[in-house]
């Protein structure tokens, strides 16, 4: 990309990836056809379907009638699944390992293979772990394998010593078919696990505090296959926001709700940006100046999200002022300050802190992308610095962001993918 560019339009977000992945694994609890809409255009998106596909579901991946943004995924899932999810898609992507309270619950014993996905920093499954065998189930780590069986589900109370949107996930999926009701407390408020009770609700599951930091179970004997729309994305709805606050452009973001993003579009507006919101839909960033310098601390939901650091280390670094950016649930996710210590960025790390400087633009330079939110924060970096940036391994944006090139080309910048 060369900088210098002001990115100016219009721009819909579709699904969300971390949502659609764990709505797909949802559909193993159900014998029959579900159909999810909305999904993105993302490259996990066929790698989960390989998943499912391997425990015996059949799946299709068409193209929505809105010029290709957009994916319907129909999954019918047979009455007798197979229980060993170990295919190589697993290794790709982390979300892989949402089966493995879906096939609990349904199977009553799973065979899941340790996930892949970004290299942010370790994301052990002791919780997911803890929680099944307070259900029930025997869990254990064998041959790079999560295997986990059970007689029989029962409801517990589980408390998480930490709101793990995984684990929640996981316990919730298995929760549902267990014999009784289940509380977790501490459970993740994030807007994808509402999305995920919604569509469990849908197939006759009862869930009660979606969206708060205790859930209710009530396990039934069965669920029925449904019909969901995914959705929007809302971290691919912030990093338009932080797009337009950075290259001081003009953007209006459309497809997710901007109630969900209320903490990010009060730091933009910290930057010095005009945000206006309209209805649940749409909102609107307009920069007119340099950036002020703002402080973020990543925390879980309803705070600051750990995926958005990169784009706050970006925009900091041009901001005028001093910044500091505090990690606190992935360590190796400040690996990217050492790329954008390449393109010029002062930046400096200690522990969970780094402080940044902002300088008025920075140079370009080769840079690596080490996980999807690295990627797209560079390509905006690179948006803000002289000359021609080269980002590599962008295989990671296309998993998480889809028609980025072609978004962002058609929003003014003057970006290209070479082979």
């Amino acid at each position: 990309m060369r900088g210098g560019a002001r990115l100016v339009g219009e721009v819909d977000v579709v699904g969300a990836k971390n949502s659609v992945l764990k709505l797909m694994a949802a559909a193993l609890l159900a014998e029959g056809t579900s159909t999810l809409t909305n999904c993105p255009q993302i490259l996990d998106v066929p790698l989960m379907a390989d998943v499912l596909r391997s425990l015996g579901c059949e799946v299709v991946i068409a193209d929505d009638t809105d010029g290709g943004n957009s994916l319907t995924v129909t999954i019918t899932t047979p009455a007798e699944l197979n229980h060993r999810a170990d295919t190589p898609a697993m290794g790709k992507l982390r979300a892989s390992v949402c089966v493995l309270g879906p096939l609990v619950g349904r199977c009553k014993r799973a065979v899941v293979a340790l996930p892949g996905g970004d290299a942010i920093g370790s994301r052990p499954l002791d919780m997911h772990q803890s929680g099944l065998r307070q259900l029930g189930a025997s869990s254990e780590i064998e041959h790079g394998c999560v295997v986990a069986e059970a007689q029989g589900l029962h409801g517990a109370q589980i408390w998480l010593d930490f709101p793990s949107v995984g684990a929640t996930e996981n316990i919730l999926m298995a929760a549902v078919l267990a014999d009784g009701t289940t509380v977790i407390d501490n459970a993740a408020r994030e807007p994808e696990i509402v999305d995920l009770c919604t569509m469990l609700q849908q197939m006759g599951a009862k869930i009660d505090g979606a969206g708060t930091s205790t859930l209710t179970v009530h396990g039934v004997d069965a669920l029925a296959p449904t019909d969901h729309s995914v959705i929007g994305d809302r971290i691919v709805g912030a990093t338009w926001a932080f797009a337009a606050a950075m290259t001081r452009g003009d953007l209006t973001v459309r497809g997710v709700n901007p109630h969900n993003l209320d903490l990010v579009l009060e730091k933009l507006r910290t930057a010095g940006a005009e945000v206006t919101i309209s209805g649940d839909t749409e909102f609107r960033v307009v920069q007119r100046d340099r950036p002020t310098a703002v402080d973020f601390v990543t925390l879980p939901y309803p705070g600051f999200a750990t995926d958005l650091q990169p784009f706050a280390i970006a925009l900091t670094s041009i901001a005028d002022g001093t910044s500091m950016i505090t990690e606190n649930l992935f360590e190796a996710r400040f690996r990217f300050i050492e790329e954008m210590q390449r393109l010029g960025a002062d930046a400096r790390t200690d522990g969970h802190h780094a402080v940044i400087r902002g300088i008025p633009k920075l140079s370009s330079a080769p840079v690596w992308a080490s996980d999807i939110r690295a990627g797209v924060g560079l390509v905006l970096a690179g948006l803000c610095a002289d000359g021609v940036t080269e980002v590599w391994d962008v295989f990671h944006i296309d998993r998480g962001y889809p028609r980025f090139v072609e978004n962002m080309q058609r929003l003014g910048a003057d970006v290209r993918r070479v082979s």
